[in-house]
């Protein structure tokens, strides 16, 4: 059993992270564009459904998966293990944070650049390279 829940783990994970790294990218688009009628439409469309249908139940499977792989290998003194979970409850927040955004843009009242949101896109990859790096090294 612990294979397959380690293999749908990686396959939320994965889909999480598609999100993590394209969601701000439309951003980008969005601050940038903002003047263009027909093109903000389509982007708030592809923004709701790339969270709500692909990022929100991917996020969730892949912490409720999680979970139980940590169990299953013990959530004692795993220090590393500590580590991953404190980087993938920050990487949640900022998942969250990609919601307030969504939300501002829908209303037409984010007050954020293109530039912002093009370092904002930073922040998934660095998270990404410190859990990919607790889990491999186990330091």
């Amino acid at each position: 059993m612990y294979n397959w829940i380690l293999w749908f783990h990686i396959l939320s994970f994965t889909s999480w992270m598609a999100v993590l790294f394209y969601m701000p990218r439309l951003f980008v688009y969005h601050a940038e564009n903002i003047n263009n009628e027909g093109f903000v439409k389509v982007v708030k469309i592809m923004q709701k459904k790339i969270y709500l249908y692909i990022g929100v139940p991917a996020m969730w499977t892949t912490v409720l998966s999680g979970f139980y792989l940590s169990y299953e290998i013990g959530f004692g003194g795993n220090g590393w293990l500590h580590a991953k979970i404190l980087f993938v409850a920050i990487m949640m927040g900022y998942f969250f944070s990609m919601g307030h955004y969504r939300q501002k843009f829908l209303k037409d009242d984010c007050q954020k650049s293109g530039k912002f949101f093009r370092i904002y896109n930073e922040v998934p990859t660095l998270l990404l390279l410190v859990i990919v790096y607790f889990v491999i090294f186990k330091p």
